[in-house]
């Protein structure tokens, strides 16, 4: 199991705590990237969103991919994992971006392409915004021009929402036979998303669910890419976690995150979000009080708990953990000494 973490551009996670001590701003960033690596994570998921989702559209927001270019220069083993959207982000200069960020981190890029689901944002950027298929037929054409632009010295497409003409993209991001190109990974329940993935992207992330949930999805993407003659993908889900040293004390940290009532700061956003997307299953508010389902992980509880949980997410097939935490950078060091090595020294005796 991998372990990675959202990093908090939004300044925290919770709809319903104005201040989770832990500021979207550069300093905190850096200092939380620079820690994580020497605590053991593998990889931080840097969201977008030119808006703030958790804290209300006025609150402040970090750009994703300025953040992520800093960052690759001062972390060195931690990946990046970025968030880009393919109505924002042109894939000819974008795959000309990634790669000098890629350069400069020596092969730690990877990229989450997301499917825009925020029409507001969209409104207010002056962006095109497109109805659910027609996003993934966008972001299919996109994953063509990033791939090519890529993988050959020039490469010319003549789409429907792109063209591009002897496109020549020097210096290519690092490349090796176990990593060709900056891995993609991309998420999606209905069945234009999980068709695209399977067959355009490198790896699949899930919303938070139990483990029983999970695994199905997982033995469908790693059908859908068997018969299509590719490699296994690899699997991440998004997961909130609280540990303490009783259950109770997590309980009751659970029960004070999760009273988001109407009028609570991003709330006119859930909304948004549950009209603009195709999920597989209905979202309570609760599930809201974080975002993408993570409290359905229920990673709560003490170290043991919590990690007799995440084994059995490794036997569902999922190998890496997007996790968020409040504050961040102190439940971040909690969970690296207390579960961390309980997962990682079972793994080890198992081998």
């Amino acid at each position: 199991m991998r372990f990675g973490y959202w990093l908090p551009v939004f300044g925290g996670w919770l709809r319903n705590v104005p201040d989770e001590g832990m500021d979207a701003s550069w300093p905190y960033v850096q200092r939380l990237a620079r820690r994580s690596e020497e605590i053991g994570f593998d990889l931080t998921l840097i969201a977008e969103l030119f808006l703030n989702d958790i804290k209300g559209i006025e609150a402040p927001a970090l750009d994703a991919w300025s953040t992520a270019a800093a960052l690759a220069a001062v972390t060195h083993r931690l990946e990046l994992m970025v968030a880009v959207r393919p109505t924002f982000h042109h894939p000819a200069t974008l795959a000309k971006q990634a790669a000098n960020i890629d350069r400069i981190s020596n092969g730690r890029l990877s990229l989450n392409v997301v499917s825009s689901w925020w029409k507001d944002e969209a409104r207010r950027y002056g962006s095109q915004f497109d109805e659910h298929d027609d996003r993934y037929a966008r972001t299919s054409e996109w994953l063509e021009v990033l791939r090519g632009a890529w993988s050959q010295r020039s490469t010319t497409y003549r789409g429907r929402y792109y063209q591009v003409e002897d496109l020549v993209v020097e210096p290519k991001p690092v490349s090796s036979f176990a990593r060709p190109h900056p891995v993609l990974y991309a998420g999606g329940e209905s069945e234009a998303a999980r068709t695209l993935i399977s067959n355009k992207c490198d790896a699949y992330v899930m919303h938070g669910d139990p483990p029983e949930r999970i695994a199905p999805k997982v033995a469908d993407m790693q059908e859908r890419r068997a018969r299509a003659g590719l490699a296994p993908m690899r699997c991440g889900m998004a997961a909130y976690v609280i540990v303490r040293d009783s259950e109770a004390e997590a309980q009751r940290e659970l029960t004070r995150i999760t009273n988001v009532q109407p009028g609570s700061p991003g709330f006119g956003n859930y909304q948004d979000w549950i009209a603009n997307t195709q999920l597989d299953q209905q979202v309570s508010l609760q599930d809201y009080s974080v975002s993408n389902r993570g409290l359905r992980a229920n990673l709560v509880g003490t170290a043991e708990q919590v990690a007799e949980r995440i084994r059995a997410y490794e036997h569902a097939g999922v190998d890496l953990l997007l996790l968020q935490c409040s504050p961040q950078l102190e439940e971040m060091e909690r969970f690296a000494e207390t579960v961390i090595p309980l997962v990682r020294g079972r793994v080890a005796n198992a081998a």
